[in-house]
């Protein structure tokens, strides 16, 4: 058996999956940038053949990352295998990963075609897959939930055309870790050819067991790639959280006897990059990335840890990059410094013209906020009205009034198209009396679902406000992010993300989970 897990990292597709969490092209480069300097073996980069805007993401991603390797999803047929080489072409390692439902629930109600149609058309997507790579990756979608017969006759047939790993997705989350480890181990003992691959589990978080599972799959059934997600995202409940996974490998390597190659230090600093890019915050008590997960509360803890940090803590708070990249920057730091920390962060910018304005809005803040971290210009940069100005809805300005015993009154200032609009309202607050203005002039119609504050860093009331809003309308749900020492600014802005989302209307096609 190899020792070595293979880490495969799904953000940037499956965890793109989550409601509202689309990113741009830019975006997905930047976290891929991470990633690789994360040391993920594999980034899915995305699903090629969904949108022109998925097949980009996918193309720069490819062009851009040469230390991981570059992979696509791709569903069993030869035109979503065909787009997805196409956009891999530029990579310097990459894998076609193709899927096809093998549930009795899925092959029934979903696809409508019958097992013995399922299996041709598995057999034929990998044959026509390994004529275009030389690494395959087969999925069969609802794979816990099919019939162990069934399911080994298809992946024993996807292995002799060529698959080079074989991945057994729990989509729904329905595993439990015994039964879940028990299936791959009997996989990998009735297939005949099973050693031909390696192979791979991808769990859901339904019942919040996928890192359980994960890691099951690993120990009982001999996996030795595990498919994961920074923070955990994904759809409904999420998926197997990659930073959990790789710190239960190194930390108890005694019980997995495997090795990772991934750079912890870089963890924290892509967690945070994805919940800033993406809107969706860290809770404080999440393991290892949460703002509480080395925290100590307790006065007895308190004592140990003084005394011997080993009493309470099992790993060290600056292994996972809590304590990397602490202030770097103030209102006195050069443009040189400031492009240095660019780089740094991953963030590319693609003309000199573009360095220049980001640097004033950089000065801009620190005019404002004397110190200023990663986190603020990860938020700086990510900000959709500065990354996006020819956005369709941009806000110009915003003054509005609050007094104790008087009913909040808010005046905004927005670019609409090439116009520019006025709008004023009241409301129960200045921040909303604020969306309100901003609606009575776009009118859009939609409900909000969530509203949330989050400093960006802590230990000051200086910090700037990272606000998320999901806003719904006619069944799509976007997330807008708008950050500001201003908390009323960032909220305008976060409403106007969203609503520009809601403008961009890109196709998208539902995934293997």
């Amino acid at each position: 058996m190899n020792d070595k897990l293979i880490i495969f990292d799904t953000t940037l597709r499956d965890g793109e999956q989550s409601p509202g969490a689309s990113m741009t092209r830019d975006e997905k480069l930047r976290i891929a940038r991470q990633l690789e300097r994360l040391r993920v073996d594999v980034i899915e980069a995305g699903f090629a053949a969904a949108s022109n805007g998925d097949f980009e993401a996918v193309r720069a991603i490819a062009d851009h990352v040469k230390e991981s390797t570059v992979c696509s999803l791709a569903r069993a047929n030869d035109r979503d295998i065909s787009r997805a080489a196409e956009a891999l072409k530029g990579a310097a390692r990459s894998r076609i990963h193709t899927f096809i439902a093998t549930s009795p629930l899925h092959m029934e109600k979903k696809l409508r075609m019958t097992p013995d149609q399922v299996f041709e058309q598995a057999r034929l997507a990998v044959r026509f897959a390994r004529n275009l790579s030389p690494d395959v990756e087969f999925s069969p979608e609802d794979g816990y939930r099919s019939e162990v017969d069934f399911l080994c006759r298809v992946l024993e047939a996807v292995i002799a055309e060529g698959a080079t790993t074989i991945n057994i997705p729990d989509t729904v989350g329905y595993a439990v870790p015994e039964l879940f480890g028990k299936f791959i181990r009997t996989l990998r003992e009735r297939i005949p050819n099973s050693d031909k691959a390696v192979w791979s589990v991808h769990c859901h978080n339904d019942l919040g067991m996928a890192v359980a599972n994960s890691l099951a799959g690993v120990k009982i059934g001999g996996a030795r790639q595990v498919e994961c997600t920074i923070n955990g995202l994904g759809e409904r409940a999420g998926n197997c959280s990659l930073e959990e996974v790789v710190m239960a490998v190194k930390t108890r390597r005694d019980y997995y006897g495997l090795d990772v190659g991934i750079d912890t230090t870089q963890i924290v600093p892509a967690s945070r990059m994805v919940s800033q890019t993406t809107g969706f915050v860290v809770q404080p008590n999440k393991a290892v990335v949460g703002a509480n997960a080395f925290a100590h509360a307790s006065g007895i803890h308190q004592d140990g840890v003084l005394k011997a940090r080993d009493t309470y803590e099992i790993m060290r708070a600056e292994d996972v990059g809590w304590s990397a990249n602490k202030i770097v920057l103030g209102k006195l730091s050069g443009r040189n410094a400031f492009k240095q920390r660019l780089q740094d962060l991953g963030i590319e910018l693609e003309s000199e013209a573009d360095v220049n304005a980001a640097f004033a809005r950089f000065k801009d803040l620190a005019d404002r906020k004397s110190e200023i971290f990663d986190e603020d210009i990860i938020a700086l940069m990510t900000d959709e009205s500065v990354t996006h100005e020819n956005e369709y809805y941009r806000l110009l300005s915003l003054a509005q009034h609050s007094e104790t015993g008087e009913r909040p009154h808010a005046r905004v200032a927005l670019m609409i198209g090439e116009t520019e609009h006025v709008a004023e309202a009241d409301g129960n607050g200045p921040v909303d009396a604020s969306l309100k203005a901003i609606e009575s002039r776009i009118r859009s119609g939609a409900e909000m679902l969530l509203y949330s504050v989050n400093a960006i860093t802590s230990g000051s009331t200086e910090s700037q406000g990272e606000v998320t809003i999901r806003l719904q309308l006619g069944g799509r749900v976007v997330n807008g992010v708008g950050a500001d020492p201003d908390i009323v600014v960032a909220s305008a802005k976060a409403y106007l993300s969203a609503l520009n989302k809601l403008r961009s209307r890109a196709e998208r096609v539902a995934a293997q989970g």
